[in-house]
């Protein structure tokens, strides 16, 4: 088949580079998003030193885009990690149509930040949906799905590099094999059942540490790398990272207080226990130890 490739950054770079690695079929085109301030941008960088054209549009939805892709003649269209809006006059154009990459069980967490929201809700399972795009918002029928737990102490990055990006681009190319012989599915997905999260973002990070331990180390490892959940000390934002669940201390202490601070991470106490913290960052600081910061054992955070 002759592929068009959608994406971006490092997973949009990991797809094209597989594709390429098979020969089996043509990639006639990628769309990559722009470059980065000073950063070139990693799945454009991949498809020039493959020979392969490429175009760095700002929006997909100008008319100049849609008419480049459609010159292409793709069978199939691949969207592996695109936040931009895709209109139908593209997705529509492949006689095969387009499938797209999506890091939940869909219909459940539709959205862009539908890994955060899994952990931060305390979901004890997530996975990944190659579907057929629509007009709706990760709407499409299914095509395939793969399943995955979340260990109680994963973090988004964790979830993401060591299971949902590699495993991801194996379900990629077995649906663009599927969809080769003529054997994809397209399986509807459940309304009653759908869930939709919009960004998660800074305001999202903040902690509330009167709230159960579970509560607030979903939030933190919700949040962990990006947005970062925070709090609040001695009139600075502190961010923090590697959360880990912890018992009740000994003395009741308030809530967001420091009770041990060592080697291995910082205790802080929540609504009815504590949890154990590896890494802060100051202001726009770097991230360091916990026990490199400053803080002080009785410290409080608000």
């Amino acid at each position: 088949m002759k592929i068009a490739l959608i994406g971006q950054s490092a997973f949009g770079k990991a797809v094209l580079e597989a594709l390429a690695d098979r020969e089996e079929h043509d990639i006639v085109g990628v769309f990559a998003a722009p470059d980065g301030g000073r950063r070139r941008e990693p799945l454009a960088t991949a498809a020039e030193a493959s020979d392969i054209p490429v175009w760095q549009f700002k929006r997909m939805r100008d008319q100049k885009c849609i008419d480049v892709f459609r010159s292409l003649d793709a069978d199939l269209c691949v969207m592996a990690y695109v936040t931009d809006i895709v209109p139908n006059e593209i997705m529509d154009a492949p006689n095969r149509g387009t499938i797209q990459y999506h890091p939940s069980l869909l219909p459940l967490h539709r959205g862009p930040s539908s890994i955060n929201w899994a952990i931060i809700q305390g979901d004890t399972e997530t996975g990944l949906s190659i579907f057929w795009p629509d007009e709706g918002l990760d709407t499409g029928p299914i095509l395939m799905q793969k399943r995955v737990d979340i260990g109680p102490d994963d973090s988004v990055g964790s979830l993401y590099f060591n299971h949902l990006f590699p495993m991801g681009i194996e379900a990629i190319i077995e649906s663009i094999d599927l969809v080769a012989d003529g054997a994809a599915p397209r399986v509807v997905q459940e309304e009653s059942a759908a869930t939709y999260e919009g960004w998660c973002g800074s305001v999202d990070g903040h902690i509330d540490w009167t709230r159960q331990t579970s509560t607030v180390h979903n939030l933190i490892r919700g949040c962990d790398p990006q947005p970062g959940a925070w709090s609040t000390l001695n009139d600075s934002q502190v961010g923090v990272f590697g959360s880990s669940a912890g018992s009740a201390a000994n003395e009741p202490a308030q809530p967001g207080t420091i009770l041990e601070i060592e080697d291995a991470g910082m205790t802080i106490s929540t609504g009815n226990g504590s949890v154990k913290i590896k890494r802060t960052r100051v202001g726009r600081g770097p991230k360091l130890a916990a026990s490199e910061n400053g803080f002080t054992v009785g410290d409080r955070f608000s």
